[in-house]
């Protein structure tokens, strides 16, 4: 289990996925967490920022990494925020247990 994350959620949200023009689905992260993102798929790579509470993230791929478990579960899935910018799938409500998104090449 991955320390990764420290605040409990408050709530469980159902998913919201957001379409942006470009066809990149946008996701709620867990109410009531602030979520680590990471330079590559695992909690050993560089801290570059943390999430505000209560923000959606656009996921336009999605790779596999380290194990996290999480408010939606355990998943080694890592999700690409942005450019070279991650956060574990375990902390994003996308409704799924796999990939919803293209794998990152």
């Amino acid at each position: 289990m991955s320390t990764e994350e420290s605040v409990p959620a408050a709530s469980a949200a159902t998913t919201t996925a957001t379409a942006l023009s470009d066809g990149v689905s946008r996701y709620l992260v867990a109410p009531g967490y602030r979520v680590n993102v990471r330079s590559g798929p695992g909690t050993q790579y560089r801290l570059i920022k943390t999430l505000p509470y209560d923000v959606k993230v656009a996921v336009y791929c999605q790779k596999p990494g380290e194990r996290i478990s999480g408010p939606y579960g355990t998943s080694n899935l890592w999700d690409n925020i942005a450019d070279g910018q991650f956060v574990s799938d375990a902390y994003v409500n996308t409704g799924r247990d796999g990939y919803v998104a293209p794998r990152c090449s």
